[in-house]
């Protein structure tokens, strides 16, 4: 009897593969399960390295510093325990293979059952020979046979039947709880190489330690065969074997063999009414006894067989000898037919149970393992999308806030430099018109210097510097006290207007700090106005000189610079050159400069002292002149009044009349000087005004390019967040993807071994 696996509905892209692995299925019902561990395994690999490429990229983003937390710690380890228990399952599967166990009374022939279905006498049986302990019976890819007990790695070589038995009874530590392992070539038999373990075991009836052997052996068992004795009815203690099994697994897969029916054949005529009594007992213990099937399903798990014959017909035909040949009963072919019909059902359903036993509890873990790492990875994509949202809007704020500062910037920087320039002109007008009134007071201020005075030059030269000391430090403090109070209060107040105006492109914490970075200190002006160095050339004049004598008459009606001029009979003028122009004989001459009152009397009284310098006759002439006009008496008198005059003032003449006089011959010359640096001294002060505003400026501007920075920063920063975002999200959503991909693997490999026979 065969079985069709229906073809699963199949992407085309695995169509081809899948067709060559269901022939296999087809070719033999054991493939089913070959198939199905390959195919798991298969995923189980390829979600491991999924879970290792998951857990690889939840570690690196968990500890990348530049990025806010997207994923947990729990997270991470949760994945991590996902590769170890994915790991272990993959070990197991890898180990995993369809297993059947026989049962029955000692003698009943499940040794010869084993060694008909493995077409080979590859365990003991026959007379003298009873199976002393479980015997596994499994393939292995060597030419040669081995046992392994429990217990030992020692590979004890068995090239025979006979050698097998005579170990099984040689070693004295096994019992019958004992397990050895039989280790057949799988080249020798075909069905070894499916992955099948058959396990031969004792009798029930020689041991009461059932409960052990079903922990031990059974509970991954895929199918029970009970092979019981065709010549006797059911034994209680089979029953209560298996009444015990179905307490330890869910409803267990059960074959009952009524094995030695070969006997039947003597007695032809009873052949179906027993059969019909074993067929209604054994349905009656599977289906209202155990409940593991229905009535319908119980004539597929009872075979009535003689596996004597059945190997006997197989080593035969292996040995190139006709399958009936020999001395066997009447009926062969049906028995040997049951036979078949017992392994085709067996396969079928060994393939179908071990897939589900050992593949559908892992398949639904992978299942779980796979959703919830579909779930992280997309909380991750999700976590990553909304940081990148967040990142996007905080790099287009600063962006706008950047502009902002510097539109503002621009029109707070000309602003400044309107009111700089308006307040700079204000202290030039003050500081010149306050310098100019106290060049107009400046007799005063020398009037209040007092020293020892000494017309000897070492005495001057000291007395000079301190005036010019009293001087300065006059002149300061009185212009400092016009003028500083209203431009301190000027200056503060457009420092004020500035750090208003610009605490706006600062960020908050920096504007409350703003006074503290941006010190206004105390400004005051400094005048420095050197007299010393203006006042260097002064000559003062301290010698006697008669008020009504000639010099001092010409210098009070001429004033100095004209007196020696007239005196000395020197022209400080350019003279003017020649016209080069020939001038026309009609015209009159054209005068070369136009003299003024002053240089003409100038040139009179020059005129008037060579005259009487060049002849002492004037003299003559000019006092007989008077003698003849006024009398000797008038002239006599004011001869001696002048006279007396000329003593009083050459008597008055002290050191204080000198100091006088030196003090005011100062005045005049300072204040000549003074006047040359007015404008240079306004100058100089509304500089240091502009200077003072301009720093202040500039550290505001430096704060505002320091915020400015930090927002370009601050965007290049949210800038490279948005790009590892991005592969971040591409990298989540490429494994949130694999996981759906590894999903719908699972639910193809469910539809295709799993849910196969419902």
């Amino acid at each position: 009897m065969s079985l069709v696996f229906p073809r699963p509905n199949t992407n085309a892209i695995h169509g081809k593969k899948d067709k060559r692995l269901m022939a296999e299925v087809n070719a033999s019902p054991l493939k089913h399960f070959v198939t199905a561990k390959k195919k798991i395994n298969g995923i189980f690999e390829q979600l491991g390295a999924y879970i290792k490429e998951s857990s690889s990229f939840l570690e690196d983003t968990y500890k990348n510093d530049e990025l806010d937390p997207v994923t947990t710690e729990e997270q991470v380890q949760e994945v991590r325990g996902y590769l170890a228990k994915v790991a272990g399952i993959g070990e197991v599967l890898a180990r995993r293979h369809m297993k059947v166990v026989f049962f029955g009374r000692t003698s009943n022939g499940k040794s010869s059952v084993i060694n008909a279905m493995l077409c080979d006498k590859v365990l003991p049986s026959g007379i003298g020979h009873t199976t002393n302990c479980f015997l596994r019976v499994e393939g292995t890819d060597g030419n040669d046979a081995f046992l392994l007990t429990e217990g030992s790695e020692e590979r004890k070589s068995i090239k025979t039947v006979n050698q097998l038995a005579h170990a099984l009874h040689q070693d004295e530590d096994l019992d019958a709880g004992s397990l050895v392992c039989v280790m057949w070539p799988k080249a020798k038999c075909a069905l070894l190489r499916d992955d099948l373990v058959l396990v031969d075991s004792p009798g029930i009836d020689v041991t009461t330690e059932l409960d052990s052997w079903i922990d031990k052996f059974c509970l991954d068992a895929d199918v029970f065969v009970l092979v019981a004795n065709s010549e006797s009815t059911l034994m209680q203690t089979e029953k209560s074997f298996f009444h015990k099994v179905n307490e330890r697994l869910s409803s267990p897969n059960i074959f009952i063999l009524n094995n030695r029916w070969d006997a039947s054949a003597s007695e032809p005529e009873y052949m179906e009414e027993v059969r019909r009594q074993h067929m209604d007992r054994c349905s009656s213990f599977l289906v209202e006894e155990l409940g593991v099937v229905d009535r319908a399903q119980a004539n597929d798990r009872i075979f009535f067989v003689s596996a004597k014959e059945v190997l006997q017909a197989r080593v035969q035909k292996a040995q190139g000898m006709p399958e009936a040949g020999g001395a066997l009963a009447e009926g062969f072919q049906a028995r040997m037919f049951e036979f078949q019909n017992f392994e085709r059902r067996f396969e079928e359903c060994i393939s179908q149970s071990a897939v589900k036993t050992k593949f559908e509890q892992h398949t639904v873990r992978a299942k779980q393992i796979s959703e919830a790492l579909r779930l992280i990875m997309d909380s991750v994509h999700i976590a990553a999308q909304e940081q990148r949202l967040h990142c996007r809007e905080i790099s287009e704020d600063r962006q706008d806030r950047m502009e902002f500062i510097d539109k503002q910037l621009d029109l707070l920087t000309m602003d400044c430099k309107a009111k700089i320039k308006k307040i700079t002109e204000e202290v030039e007008r003050q500081v010149s018109n306050a310098m100019a009134e106290e060049i107009r007071r400046l007799s005063v201020l020398v009037e209040d210097f007092h020293m020892d005075f000494h017309p000897s030059q070492v005495v001057l030269k000291v007395y000079k510097n301190e005036l010019h000391r009293h001087i300065e430090e006059g002149l300061g403090r009185n212009m400092s006290e016009r003028c500083s109070s209203a431009i301190t209060s000027a200056l503060q107040a457009t420092q004020t207007d500035m750090i208003e105006g610009l605490k706006l492109l600062l960020p908050n914490p920096v504007r409350e700090q703003v006074d503290k970075l941006v010190p206004r200190q105390c400004f005051s002006l400094s005048y420095d106005l050197a007299c010393d160095k203006l006042c260097s050339d002064f000559q003062e004049d301290i010698s006697f000189h008669f008020s009504l004598g000639w010099t001092m008459l010409v210098n009070r009606f001429l004033g100095p610079k004209n007196t020696r001029r007239a005196l000395m009979g020197y022209n400080d003028q350019v003279p003017r050159p020649l016209a080069l122009t020939p001038v026309s004989s009609s015209m009159p001459p054209f005068p070369q400069g136009s003299m003024t009152q002053e240089e003409l009397m100038v040139s009179m009284v020059t005129g008037l002292a060579s005259l009487t310098s060049r002849t002492s006759m004037g003299v003559l002439v000019v006092g007989g002149v008077i003698w003849k006009a006024v009398g000797w008496r008038l002239i006599a008198l004011s001869v001696g009044l002048y006279g007396l005059l000329y003593v009083y003032e050459r008597l008055t003449w002290t050191t204080k009349a000198k100091e006088r006089s030196f003090k005011r011959q100062f005045v005049d010359y300072a204040s000549e000087k003074l006047q040359l640096v007015v404008s240079y001294t306004g100058s100089n002060c509304s500089h240091q005004v502009q200077q003072e505003l301009a720093g202040a400026f500039a550290q505001l501007c430096q704060q505002v390019d320091i915020t400015r920075q930090n927002l370009e920063d601050e965007i290049t920063d949210m800038n490279s967040k948005i790009e590892l975002l991005d592969s971040l999200q591409s990298k989540a959503k490429l494994l949130r993807n694999k996981a759906g991909w590894l999903d719908s693997e699972l639910n193809m490999f469910t539809q295709q071994y799993l849910h196969q026979g419902r």
